[in-house]
């Protein structure tokens, strides 16, 4: 199984009225729920709007807000499915549940650090 990350863009969700916020984590948290149901949940969020700091190589941190030509993630979500189509799928349902659009990219496999998960887990 490969891992997808599943994202929209900070401000995506700024079209939708706010007496229909309910509405839509409704949505979404039943498209979660399909998800976890069907195995293929790891796991998502929404993220503090403009809340990110970078940090530089140096150690010097940088707090947001961005200007505005810099795309921050307002959400995600993390499946763990068989194809790029399933994960496709899975954003289409996404998209519907949250009004806007997902972006989908595919996690890369770092066999190193699964190998240090395991050990770390076999020693409890």
């Amino acid at each position: 199984m490969t891992q997808y990350l599943i994202s929209f863009n900070d401000g995506a969700m700024d079209h939708i009225p706010a007496e229909e916020m309910p509405d839509v984590g409704k949505a979404s948290h039943a498209v979660v729920q399909e998800a976890v149901n069907a195995g293929v949940w790891v796991y998502g969020g929404g993220l503090e709007r403009q809340q990110a700091s970078v940090v530089a190589t140096d150690g010097t941190v940088t707090d947001g807000p961005y200007p505005e030509t810099r795309e921050v993630i307002g959400g995600f979500s993390v499946v763990d499915v068989a194809t790029r189509e399933e994960a496709l799928a899975w954003a289409a349902k996404m998209a519907a549940a949250c009004r806007c659009a997902q972006d989908v990219r595919e996690l890369m496999p770092d066999p190193e650090t699964d190998a240090m998960i395991r050990e770390a887990e076999s020693r409890g």
